[in-house]
């Protein structure tokens, strides 16, 4: 048997049972699975290490025990050693022709690509199979660049695919894997540590963890940024990924960012520093919440929000700097909207802000969120700035307290750990 597919049958299920599948995750899977059963491309985007590749290999057990042949099912993880090899199309489809070749699947082929944007135009094979109507083919794929996997997505792939956000671990997740009860114990547990499933099969040591961390940021500013982008000065970079982190949940804009570095004798610019911030989202290491004007209906250039796509970051490398517990709150609140599909804004009302404009599809959802509301000033100021919203969607306020307020002109309050439910 060639060399090649030797590679391949290691990482399939052809002749073995005992491949890892896994923390199952079901809140993923079971919506994938809907979308089975037609040529749409199935695209998981996400950041690097937050469980696509086991999410796929999920989804084909699932075939698999629904009665798919297993030698119908073809799996490649681009990420691993193993498949280097596979630099353009054109080593990927002679892959898969190989595969073909030696096992003469009947019936339809599951094609599985894992971290495929390391593939030089993978686009054109994986056109040509999910178009091809004299065979029956099913492409999933996943990347780690959200430009390269849903800026131009549309493009690529001529509008004829779906796209799943695959995120770190929900506190919902969280609970199940560490066989927790939902409460404010293990929600600030939750908070306190992360939701990169890797994370749980490391010892519980702060310097383990840390190291793990810094491991998995290095990696994908080097090979989504630094070497893709060709990005001179990587100390910036790095410089402006932890500025970030240490000032998600505020407002902040590029001029600030340049005004800061040149408070430390630092030279940049403002097309610099832009390009980057921009680098670092379409990682999907960070992600934007743009101001939102509720009177005027529109959304505000300028300052916005930034959040990190796991508190673990900022738990693990840059934990010694001060960073209050409510900030931390508002990051995991707009990580579960996102989670939900909701398209998420900050909001402007006359003055007031209001943390989150949450919208799908008909639903809107005012949130503000809050460390606690035990203070009569606080809880003023988090229930006015909702008040001022005339219209009747949904109004919520969200804080760690071990009570629940009644509602109080019709906004409600939510304790943190229960907000999964409302949403």
């Amino acid at each position: 048997m060639d060399e090649k597919l030797k590679i391949l049958k290691k990482y399939n299920h052809w002749d073995s049972e005992k491949l890892d599948f896994g923390f199952p995750r079901p809140e993923y899977t079971e919506t994938i699975k809907d979308y089975i059963g037609n040529r749409l491309v199935k695209v998981l985007t996400g950041q690097r290490r937050t469980g696509k590749s086991y999410i796929m290999r999920q989804i084909a057990k699932a075939l698999i025990c629904n009665g798919i042949n297993p030698h119908n099912i073809i799996f490649i993880n681009r990420e691993l050693t193993d498949f280097e090899f596979l630099k353009t199309h054109k080593d990927l489809e002679e892959l898969v022709r190989m595969y073909l070749n030696e096992y003469a699947p009947e019936g339809k082929v599951f094609i599985f690509i894992d971290e495929i944007q390391l593939i030089e135009e993978w686009e054109k094979t994986v056109n040509s199979y999910s178009q091809d109507y004299t065979t029956e083919y099913e492409v999933f794929i996943s990347g780690s660049n959200s430009k390269m996997l849903s800026g131009e997505l549309a493009t690529l792939l001529s509008g004829r695919y779906i796209e799943f956000n695959i995120y770190p671990l929900s506190y919902t997740e969280y609970t199940k894997l560490t066989q927790s009860e939902q409460k404010k114990e293990s929600f600030l547990n939750y908070m306190n540590t992360g939701g990169l499933p890797e994370l749980f099969s490391l010892p519980d040591k702060q310097e383990i963890r840390r190291n793990y961390m810094s491991s998995i940021k290095d990696s994908i500013l080097l090979k989504d940024i630094i070497q893709r982008y060709k990005i001179r000065d990587p100390k910036l970079l790095d410089d402006i990924f932890s500025f970030l982190v240490n000032n998600a949940s505020n407002l902040i804009s590029v001029n600030s960012i340049v005004n800061w570095f040149k408070g430390k004798k630092r030279k940049t610019s403002y097309d610099a520093v832009a390009a980057y911030i921009g680098y670092i989202e379409e990682a999907f290491l960070i992600h934007r919440c743009n101001r939102y004007d509720l009177k005027g209906k529109e959304i505000l250039e300028g300052n916005a929000k930034f959040y990190i796509n796991d508190l673990s970051y900022k738990n693990f490398l840059y934990a010694g700097f001060a960073y209050g517990i409510g900030y931390k709150l508002e990051n995991l609140i707009y990580l579960e909207l996102k989670r939900k599909g909701y398209d998420v804004y900050t909001g402007c009302q006359t003055g007031k802000e209001i943390d989150f404009v949450a919208q799908k599809n008909d639903r809107r959802i005012y949130l503000q969120s809050t460390f606690s509301l035990t203070d009569e000033q606080t809880a003023r100021r988090e229930y006015a700035a909702l008040e001022t919203i005339r219209d009747n969607y949904e109004k919520i306020v969200v804080s760690l307290d071990d009570f629940t307020l009644p509602s109080n002109n019709g906004i409600h309050h939510c304790r943190a750990w229960k907000l999964h439910n409302m949403l």
